[in-house]
């Protein structure tokens, strides 16, 4: 029985196979320890997937984190609920502290990939702080540079089929029939988070928490900036070129 409570030999020899294939193929693979910063709709989770797949990283999301600490309940985990259930913000230490433990786990071996953290410079010095005590460091941070112009016309061209999630863009992929379905012919919706308003607080929020950490980065010598304006298929050439080296 593994630890995770799943029986090995409930698992088919397929499954098996193919995940020890990847770890092989992975074991060559140079170690990674990456940060994605950008403003919302730059392209970070487009990018993320196809990096962590191609280095062998694993994506770590703080939010998804805390909620397998939690369910976890380990020491930190259950500290971090005592923080969430009194509706207090879960401090940088535990937060980093669960980055921590994270990392130990196996598809963890080769590096990560960071997205959403660090998001203040005293989160960035704590989390260099524990990397250190690993005998690591953060080797790129990817800043995804766009300009909000750009992200104002991608995100508020957004529209969304509910029942289906299939998604259109009234300049890059408009429906056969504005505001219409292509499939069923039904209506389609505007997430309220994708109007220009929403967005341009959202971004205004990003930039003033954002800049002071890309500022952190750049002295330190580690920042590489990404032209995220560019089709996702170009941005994926230049950040594998980018962590390659």
């Amino acid at each position: 029985m593994a630890k995770s409570g799943v029986d090995m030999e409930d698992i088919k020899t397929v499954d098996l196979m193919s995940e020890l294939l990847r770890r092989m193929k992975c074991a060559s693979k140079p170690d990674k320890r990456l940060v994605f910063i950008g403003p919302p709709g730059s392209g970070k989770g487009t990018q993320s997937p196809v990096i962590k797949d191609e280095f062998c990283l694993c994506h770590l999301s703080t939010g998804d984190m805390l909620r397998a600490a939690v369910a976890a309940k380990s020491p930190l985990g259950v500290k971090a609920k005592e923080a969430m259930d009194k509706g207090e913000l879960v401090s940088d230490d535990l937060v980093v502290g669960i980055m921590d433990e994270a990392m130990n786990r196996p598809k963890c071996q080769k590096g990560f990939i960071l997205d959403g953290f660090p998001r203040t410079v005293t989160q960035a010095e704590k989390l260099d702080e524990m990397l250190n005590r690993r005998g690591a460091q953060i080797d790129k941070v990817l800043n995804f540079a766009i300009d909000d112009s750009v992200l104002e016309e991608r995100i508020t061209g957004r529209w969304i089929h509910p029942s289906s999630g299939r998604s259109y863009h009234t300049k890059f992929a408009p429906p056969k029939v504005p505001g219409v379905d292509d499939v069923t012919g039904e209506p389609l919706i505007q997430r309220k988070d994708d109007n220009a308003d929403v967005l341009r607080s959202r971004l205004d929020a990003f930039h003033k928490q954002t800049q002071p950490v890309i500022d952190y980065y750049a002295k330190k010598g580690n920042l590489v900036n990404i032209p995220a304006e560019k089709a996702p298929e170009e941005v994926t050439k230049v950040v594998k070129k980018v962590v390659s080296t």
